[in-house]
């Protein structure tokens, strides 16, 4: 079995996302209410951070809290937001031992008030750290980021602030919550679904996509080398043909 060491000196992505998937259907399959695998799901996020900071990637993000996620049960988001807050308190020595930047996207003025002052507070206390960038999508949704760009853009070119034959790829990046990333390198999916649900659409155009049948509590280090193993065995050729690569 291949190890970190081993992986570490490839190719490896220089963006990382994740669907951490499977929370729900792993605590009933255990006979326990969902809120129970949201608590264990939070010890694999850490396990996950800290495997990629010794992989040495740049940027790891998460899938953390959709838009759409407002509509599960009272009960279940209020406890995401709680283990947001607790999470966010335990970990930020942990972020600084390891030298990660926490960052954030999405519409984080909809979080709980606590949630987002919280958030907020770690963010600042990190902002210095120079090691890998840990970005997590919080109320978020890929639609909705598109929907806003479009409209911030359109108010520029009312105002002749943009001309419109010089909206190109660039000037679409820099009215997205992902200004300051790098377009998304490699996709993991976890838990045997096979969709996007709304994550990162833009940024993902021609990431390498790998899906896991492995609920998100189960995820562990041995899971997250072979979805790096199975990318750097991967030809990517970017419209290109294999000829032109060589």
């Amino acid at each position: 079995m291949d190890t970190i060491e081993d992986i570490k000196n490839k190719s490896l992505p220089r963006h990382l996302a994740i669907i951490m998937d499977g929370n729900g259907r792993w605590a009933k399959q255990r006979g326990k209410l969902r809120v129970f695998g949201h608590e264990n799901g939070v010890h694999t996020v850490r396990n996950t951070v800290e495997n990629c900071v010794k992989l040495g990637l740049e940027y790891l993000t998460l899938y953390t809290f959709s838009t759409e996620n407002w509509k599960r049960p009272k009960i279940e988001v209020d406890t995401l937001m709680r283990l947001l807050v607790s999470s966010l308190k335990k970990e930020l020595p942990t972020f600084n031992d390891n030298n990660v930047r926490l960052n954030t996207i999405g519409d984080i003025a909809s979080l709980p008030k606590k949630a987002h002052k919280e958030l907020l507070e770690v963010m600042e206390k990190t902002g210095k750290n120079t090691g890998m960038t840990l970005t997590l999508a919080l109320s978020y949704g890929a639609r909705e980021e598109l929907k806003n760009a479009i409209k911030e853009i359109s108010i520029k070119v009312k105002n002749n602030i943009i001309s419109p034959e010089n909206i190109d790829e660039t000037i679409i990046n820099t009215h997205l919550y992902t200004h300051d990333l790098p377009d998304v390198d490699l996709l993991i999916r976890t838990s045997g679904e096979h969709r996007i649900s709304n994550f990162l659409l833009w940024q993902i155009a021609y990431a390498e996509l790998y899906f896991i049948d492995v609920f998100w509590p189960d995820f562990k280090e041995h899971h997250l080398l072979e979805a790096i193993k199975n990318y750097q065995n991967r030809e990517r050729r970017f419209g290109k043909t294999s000829e032109q690569l060589k």
